[in-house]
């Protein structure tokens, strides 16, 4: 008889079905079972993996095959709402997608093209960075400008929050990264040497 199972998975089977037959009681099927399937020797052990993974394994089953039933469900539902025109689909060309004008804001303090822009991943916070040598920390819901961030000789070329948001790492053309605390009203704690062209990202 040809096995569904690959070998090891078919072994893995058997045990957590001898190991269910002892915790139910089945002493005789349990000993059938394990002579038939090349088990003899079989002794449970409530510290072993296959311990009460039979009935694990069916619980997982049933879990998924509700949340399968919900996720059909929505799927029904969107569908039902998007014959209907209960949902608005996008028409058009692409580019009529895009934001038109007026700004909601417009954020004017650097002296030289922007090069980076970054959103804080926790806070309304945006930080610009600019050939001007210097990063702009702004309120991203107001628009307030908040602080000038100084240090590198050169064009910051990028910049990225980490994602807690607890430091901003900049590279620069000054071949050089730095390390600002956010928490410490963006303190530089650290810059890294190293390269000898300009760090791009």
């Amino acid at each position: 008889m040809e096995h569904v199972l690959p070998e090891r998975q078919l072994k893995e089977l058997q045990k957590a079905i001898l190991d269910f037959m002892h915790t139910q009681g089945y002493a005789e099927s349990l000993e059938v079972f394990a002579r038939e399937s090349g088990n003899d020797g079989f002794v449970a052990d409530s510290k072993d993996r296959h311990h009460n993974l039979l009935a694990k394994k069916w619980t997982s089953v049933i879990r998924l095959q509700k949340k399968i039933m919900e996720l059909e469900t929505k799927l029904s539902k969107l569908q039902d709402d998007v014959r209907t025109g209960a949902v608005a689909t996008r028409r058009g060309k692409p580019a009529e997608w895009l934001p038109r004008p007026p700004a909601q804001q417009t954020l004017a303090q650097h002296r030289a093209p922007i090069t980076s822009v970054r959103f804080h991943p926790q806070y309304m916070v945006l930080a610009t960075a600019s050939e001007d040598m210097t990063v702009k920390i702004w309120d991203s819901e107001s628009g307030d400008f908040e602080r000038t961030l100084k240090g590198h000789t050169k064009s910051v070329q990028d910049m990225a929050f980490d994602a807690k948001g607890s430091v901003l790492v900049t590279c620069s053309a000054d071949l050089t990264l730095r390390v600002w605390d956010v928490s410490d009203e963006y303190k530089c704690v650290r810059t890294l040497h190293g390269h000898d062209h300009c760090v791009s990202a």
